[in-house]
């Protein structure tokens, strides 16, 4: 069976873990999206997943109740680690061999992020699960899925939404007039303002001309379907 993408980073929302419930983390969910991605690895893909946080704690919202920036960021970081750590459990319990690797430093738990040490684990068909965001405050988990892309050689970055099938030219359950792309440039994102990553991360993904799907997550085998090269979702090309 034919794949389109040889090695790909999975950008999975924090929403996206905690399911209908819309916080924390959603056990089933877990083990569903664990089995999708096994059928991914299956066919020898290379995988690497980021994390976010939001199903526990978003550093913006802290600050806008009153918290210095930086430290509800690095607790935004602490609650990807948590969500790193439920993936691996549930990808370990399906005979995915796994390794966390965090940009903030806890050996009792994870490695630390190095890179040639994730291309290595990559190469040896282990799924690697980039948690702790850039390790910086201030940057988003978007801005960590392109970063870590542009380090590791990836050929796409696979943006999963919690039952939002692509990208829209406004949002679609407001707006019943919305139109849904079929591909963009990433330039066509930032000019647009159409919100699928922040700006910071569109013009990294742009300067290293790396392409984007954003796509479905709920809907079975949407992982499988996207790496096989199915039309499904937004592309969005890397370059200008």
């Amino acid at each position: 069976m034919s794949v389109k993408y040889k090695r790909i980073v999975l950008k999975l929302s924090g929403e996206a873990l905690a399911g209908e419930h819309g916080f924390g983390i959603n056990p089933p969910v877990i083990a569903n999206i664990a089995n999708q991605i096994k059928k991914v690895q299956q066919l020898g893909v290379q995988i690497a997943i980021v994390c976010g946080g939001g199903n526990i704690w978003r550093g913006e919202t802290g600050a806008e109740l009153g918290m210095e920036r930086a430290q509800a960021d690095y607790m935004g970081m602490l609650a990807t680690v948590m969500n790193g750590l439920a993936l691996q459990d549930g990808l370990e319990k399906v005979g995915v061999s796994t390794r966390v690797q965090t940009s903030i430093e806890m050996r009792q738990i994870a490695e630390p992020y190095i890179r040639r040490k994730a291309i290595r684990h990559l190469e040896k068909g282990r799924v690697v699960i980039f948690s702790g965001g850039t390790g910086s405050p201030y940057f988003s988990t978007d801005t960590t899925s392109v970063l870590r892309a542009a380090e590791i050689g990836a050929d796409v970055i696979l943006m999963a939404k919690n039952g939002v099938d692509g990208v829209y030219s406004s949002d679609p359950q407001k707006d019943p007039a919305a139109v849904k792309y079929q591909e963009l440039t990433q330039l066509e994102v930032i000019n647009k303002k159409l919100g699928v990553m922040d700006s910071t991360a569109s013009s990294l993904s742009m300067d290293n001309d790396i392409p984007l799907v954003v796509f479905n997550l709920n809907e079975a085998d949407n992982i499988l379907r996207v790496v096989q090269g199915e039309s499904i979702g937004t592309t969005i090309q890397g370059g200008k």
